[in-house]
């Protein structure tokens, strides 16, 4: 039996020989083995801490769930985030080219498109995982006396650097999971994948 080591680099390896093809012939998927997941939340945490999400904000969940009957009690651990579905029904719900299919399979959203409370409840609503946040512009710094440097930087969820105030940014927007698109392009896998202690994800190209 592999190690969790040895899982991560084949998956890291694989991952750099998918970005060898064209963009439209690799097909990004992630699988999650439930039995491995131990609950730690530690993908929620990585996910955080890689994108700065600010409050409110969660592009990965944990859903817990108890079986049977005492004594004989259990507890299921289920990662979630956006799947990426092959027509995606939030699509159909936001405006017109706010949320689009991109040509290795993820799901994109333009931020200057998907703005305000009442378009992030129409695609909550049409997202049968409930995998959009809003992001009401607030920080963790808030009443103290200055922003932190992290809380004021660029991302790079979909390419281009964008700050997250203004017209174009995630600030008054829906936002949610995109698989680490920065960290993929650089030939690294999600963070969430790398910092799960139990090993239950796996990540790579469909066509594998």
């Amino acid at each position: 039996m592999s190690t969790r080591g040895e899982e991560l680099t084949r998956m890291r390896d694989d991952l750099r020989r998918a970005l060898k093809k064209p963009v439209g012939e690799r097909r990004w998927a992630m699988i999650v083995n439930t039995r491995r997941c131990t609950g730690c939340y530690a993908c929620v945490v990585a996910c955080m801490a890689e994108n700065c999400s600010p409050p409110g904000v969660a592009y990965r969940r944990v859903a817990e769930m108890e079986t049977g009957e005492y004594p004989q009690v259990s507890r299921i651990f289920m990662p979630t985030n956006c799947m990426q579905c092959d027509d995606p029904p939030c699509a159909k719900a936001a405006p017109a080219g706010a949320i689009t299919k991109r040509p290795d399979g993820i799901v994109a959203v333009d931020y200057a498109k998907l703005r305000g409370k009442q378009v992030f409840e129409r695609v909550q609503k049409a997202c049968p995982y409930n995998a959009f946040s809003y992001d009401d512009g607030s920080y963790y710094t808030k009443a103290t006396p200055a922003l932190q440097p992290y809380e004021k930087a660029a991302t790079y969820e979909y390419g281009a650097a964008v700050t997250r105030t203004g017209g174009s940014g995630p600030a008054g927007a829906a936002r949610k999971c995109h698989f680490c698109l920065p960290r993929l392009g650089a030939g690294m896998l999600p963070a969430c994948v790398t910092s799960c202690d139990g090993g239950a994800m796996f990540f790579g190209d469909a066509g594998d």
